[in-house]
This record gives structure tokens, sequence and C-alpha cells, in this order.
């Protein structure tokens, strides 16, 4: 069966890298959304969680109770909020405002140029004239950065606009709230970061999403992707694998069966410009839903250890190659 393998010694590296920008681990919030980006929800909370790790994002409140007892605050992005002492919720709208019930931790998101969602600058004032009229509890106040991973200026007008967000909350007489703007890109960009948490999500899996003329930090993948055999034949010269026998061999060879294929979130991909493994060997054929052709017979093979280099044959991110990796593949931690 296809496995996942995680390296600690990786993750340790790049939590490093990253609290050291931020100023402190306690300053680091990993988002751990979406099954950890594919990685495993429990096992990378579990290893964050021994790192030192205090706060945690998630999309929903099943992923979150999943993970509620490592973790002093989870912030949750897209679920319904409910009062928990542990859990505070990303609100974006008035209409949810008025319709929290009295002791949710909510998050004031606001819209500082990314224009996906969160309240917009106008309706700021409505929005703490209505927290305090329904006596909620804003434990922070959030942005997120459109184009923190580019070389523009967008990261510098957005954080500008977000000063004046903390200036008239400051204002408004919400002095305990807390404040964060900063993802991956926004911390690894920042030279002086003066926020409650950054909110860093891809940096702590291995990859650093930005651009040459940044200043480089060094990080490391963690999740390797492995396929196992499942069969092995001889082929004569002329013989073709797989659908439509898009694969013809050149000269007799041998062939072996992996099981693994985009049913479990491999890419089918282009069967005329193959993927090449960790270890340089090209798929051959039609990659199948559940297994995929290599030359040889070894008994395990990385198929990934870098998902910025997939991505980049694929087209793609490597959040995509990762993510789209199905919960059913057995993870496990390497020490």
């Amino acid at each position: 069966m296809a496995t996942i393998e995680l390296s600690r010694e990786n993750f340790y590296h790049n939590l490093s890298q990253l609290a050291l920008k931020a100023g402190g681990r306690e300053r680091l919030a990993v988002v751990l959304k979406d099954n950890a980006y594919g990685h495993g929800l429990e096992l990378m909370a579990r290893m964050a969680h021994e790192y030192g790790i205090k706060e945690a994002v998630v999309i929903s409140n099943e992923e979150a109770e999943r993970i509620r007892e490592l973790f002093d605050n989870i912030l949750v992005l897209g679920d319904a909020p409910r009062v928990d002492e542990k859990l505070s919720y990303a609100i974006s709208t008035l209409a949810s405002l008025e319709s929290l019930d009295p002791g949710v931790k909510l998050e004031l998101k606001v819209d500082t140029g990314m224009h996906r969602n969160g309240i917009m600058l106008a309706e700021l004032e409505t929005a703490l004239s209505i927290i305090k009229r329904r006596r909620l509890h804003l434990f922070g106040v959030m942005t997120h950065y459109r184009s923190a991973d580019e070389l523009t200026g967008e990261y510098y007008w957005q954080k500008k606009r977000f000063e004046s967000v903390r200036r008239k909350v400051r204002e408004a007489g919400f002095t305990s709230t807390r404040f964060h703007s900063h993802n991956s890109a926004g911390l690894l960009r920042s030279r002086s970061f003066d926020e409650a948490i950054a909110r860093v999500g891809i940096a702590i899996y291995g990859y650093n999403p930005l651009p040459k003329g940044f200043d480089a930090v060094e990080l490391r993948p963690v999740l390797s992707l492995w396929a196992r055999r499942a069969s092995t034949r001889r082929l004569r010269p002329g013989e073709r694998v797989g659908y439509g026998g898009v694969f013809t061999a050149p000269e007799e060879m041998t062939v072996s069966t992996y099981d693994l294929g985009y049913g479990d979130g491999w890419p089918r991909g282009d069967a005329e410009r193959p993927y090449r493994t960790a270890e340089g060997l090209p798929i051959l054929g039609h990659v199948s839903m559940d297994f995929l052709s290599l030359e040889g017979d070894r008994e395990q093979v990385c198929i990934m250890e870098d998902a910025r280099r997939a991505a980049e044959h694929f087209a793609t991110i490597p959040y995509e190659m990762t993510t789209a990796l199905m919960p059913t593949i057995p993870r496990m931690i390497k020490e």
C-alpha cells in the first residue's frame, strides 16, 4: 500500500527558522487546515505541540475537536461559531456579528485589499458598534495579504491599511484585542515582525513561497510519498503498457506496477510527458486509478519528496500536490 512519511527533523527545522523571524515559537500559529495541507492533521498537530507551539488554525469545528487538547487556542476559519473558551472564530460579515451568541470568541476579519472575504474598511466602525452593543468578545482582528509572495508594493499598502485598522480598534476602546495579518510569505519577508501571531502554513511544510530577490530562508520538505510494488513482468520489445498502450517497450525490460494512482490523489498527468519519480524513473504510460508503472523491480519507490518539483511538472503549486493526497493513505513519522 502507498504510504506517506513525515520528517520530524525537517518539520522542526522549519519551525525554528520561522520562530527566528517571528521572535519566538509562542508567536507562531500553525495552519493545519484541510488535513494539515494533506500531511495528516493529528500527526502534524502532535509534533507541533511537542515542539512547543501553542496555537493552531483549522477550517472546521470537526478539525478543531480532533486536536483541541494540544493547543491553548485554535482559530476556526470556516465553521459555525459556538461558545468555547479554546476556540476563536474568523468573522467576516456584519450579519454574522448580529447572529453570534454572547461569549463567542471572535476574530474580526477585515478586507484590506484581497477582496475575498472580510468586512470592508468602511464597515469597521459599524462592526465595532455591533460588538459593543451585543457584548461580544473581540479576541482578535485579522486580515490576509493577497500578494506578499510577489516583488510588488502591494504587501506594504495592505500592511499600512491594517495599521490604520489597528489604530481605530484601539481608539474604540478595545485594548486587549490581538492583531495578526502575516501568512508564511508575509512573515518570511518581514524584517520587524510586531504582531501577536503569524499564521504560518505552507512554510512549516517546507516550501518558501517567496521568489528570488528576497532574503533566502532554507526550508525543508516534510512529506515524502512512497509506493509499493504490486506486480512485476518482463516485457519484450514492442509490448505496450497500460490503458491505450501509450508506452511501448523499446527493448526487453522489466516493468513493475505500484500501488498509487489518481484514486489516491496523484495526478493522471500527460503520458506523453511523463513525470519522473524522486529517483528519476519516468512513469510508463497512463496512470490508472490505483496503479502506475515504472521500470525495474524495486519493492518500494519514492514517488515524490519535493512537492515544489512535482508542482512545476504538473503546472500547479505545492499546496495542490499535498492537499490532493487522500486521507486514506497511511501516514507515519520518520524519526
